[in-house]
């Protein structure tokens, strides 16, 4: 099937019906049209639209694709940025996605950014009395991130440097001035991690990354800039999963009193389900570099497709009764299958599947550990609802709780 045999959204350009329909734009177009895929406009360029494991194995497992082009500029330099893994191909790709399965996977990260975050948030809270859980949980994963990766307090616990580190993925579907603003921030953030460099000590993540050699030499040191830049901003990115599982804490006290006695396996199948309900990265886009043929259809060179990652999290044969919020799913990141993708999918090692699941598994565990074991907390009035056609979302009130106290003091 030719991308012409696709039925086609009847708009001559989609890109405003994109902005107002957020995560629904693509799922909600194939179920009407009774299609895993169909062709589109967006930003003057066609496009060809899919939901499902059919888009995901394409995406995450398809040679003759490429990320470079496929991401509007404003979102890969906030992202991503020129030169980093994800704009890679092939083997050179894999040799350096390597560097950070190694740091994320195959090392100690997850345990030990987990003791920090949740040891040093429970203190937050307790110094604070209330809070904003999205605000405060992604404020201190950037100072205990930063100390990680080897970088001394002049960085770590500079407020400022903290909120750019969040604002690179909060601003992503944003336009106007406050893009603006947050990739003038991104650029001073760069210059003061490349002059902290000197400091970072032998051996740490930040080091590492600055050592790492590809054909004989280090990598430049703007790049390397870069590519410690997407080891700090997807785990402060982390604070919107956190979000949205304390919002359910909120919702659903059941589950706060589940949680509170329960052992660290059970705890993470509450999160992996919270990862597959919560909105959070809509879709993921590359372009041919040849022609393909996947699975039935034929792409020609410098085809655009988008894959999308909300509906496939939300597909009925995948996960019965998609929208009631299930942890006895048993979903897990080392097993996610074609359609369990809130960090893409694919083969982690070979694939742009992010490396960093194990670490923000472990971070949300810790999270609710804090909410359910260490604190007690009441929750006040507010708006906890989830709007679609904001990119990224987020609960609207980012989760407010108040009366915070150490658990036993009166609770």
């Amino acid at each position: 099937m030719t991308p012409a045999a696709l039925p086609a959204d009847k708009a001559f350009d989609s890109t405003l019906a994109l902005l107002r329909e957020g995560y629904r734009f693509i799922p909600e177009r194939c179920a009407r049209l009774g299609s895993d895929a169909f062709r589109a406009r967006i930003m003057g360029r066609k496009v060809i639209c899919m939901t499902g494991p059919r888009g995901i194995r394409l995406l995450y497992g398809a040679g003759g694709l490429t990320r470079q082009g496929a991401l509007p500029p404003t979102v890969l330099r906030l992202l991503q940025d020129n030169g980093s893994v994800q704009q890679m191909e092939g083997a050179a790709h894999r040799h350096r996605k390597a560097l950070f399965m190694t740091l994320l996977i195959q090392e100690g990260a997850a345990e030990q950014l987990a003791s920090d975050f949740a040891r040093t948030w429970a203190q937050d809270l307790l110094a604070q009395g209330e809070t904003c859980v999205l605000d405060s949980a992604s404020d201190t994963l950037a100072g205990v991130v930063c100390a990680w990766a080897g970088f001394g307090p002049q960085i770590s616990q500079d407020p400022r440097l903290r909120k750019t580190l969040y604002e690179m993925s909060a601003r992503t579907g944003s336009v106007g001035p406050g893009v603006i603003a947050a990739l003038m921030r991104r650029r001073g953030v760069k210059r003061r991690l490349a002059a902290a460099l000197a400091d970072v000590p032998s051996g740490s993540p930040a080091r590492r990354i600055a050592a790492f050699r590809e054909d004989g030499a280090p990598l430049p040191p703007e790049v390397a800039v870069v590519e410690i830049l997407n080891l700090l901003r997807p785990v402060v990115a982390v604070g919107r999963w956190i979000a949205y599982a304390a919002r359910i804490l909120a919702l659903e006290p059941d589950w706060l009193r589940a949680l509170a006695t329960a052992d660290t396996a059970i705890a993470a199948q509450f999160c992996e389900e919270v990862r597959r309900v919560s909105p959070f990265f809509p879709m993921t886009g590359a372009i041919t570099t040849k022609p393909l043929c996947h699975e039935g259809l034929d792409l020609p060179r410098g085809q655009w497709v988008l894959a999308d990652l909300w509906g496939t999290l939300h597909d009925k044969n995948a996960f019965p009764l998609p929208e009631q919020f299930h942890p006895g799913r048993q979903l897990s990141w080392r097993n996610p299958g074609a359609c369990f993708v809130p960090h893409g999918g694919g083969d982690t090692a070979t694939t742009h599947r992010c490396p960093g699941e194990k670490v923000t598994v472990a971070l949300m565990v810790s999270a609710m550990q804090v909410l359910c074991r260490a604190v007690t907390w009441d929750v006040p009035v507010q708006d906890l609802g989830v709007a679609l056609d904001r990119i990224p979302a987020a609960p609207a009130s980012g989760v407010r709780l108040i009366h915070l106290r150490a658990r036993g003091d009166g609770a």
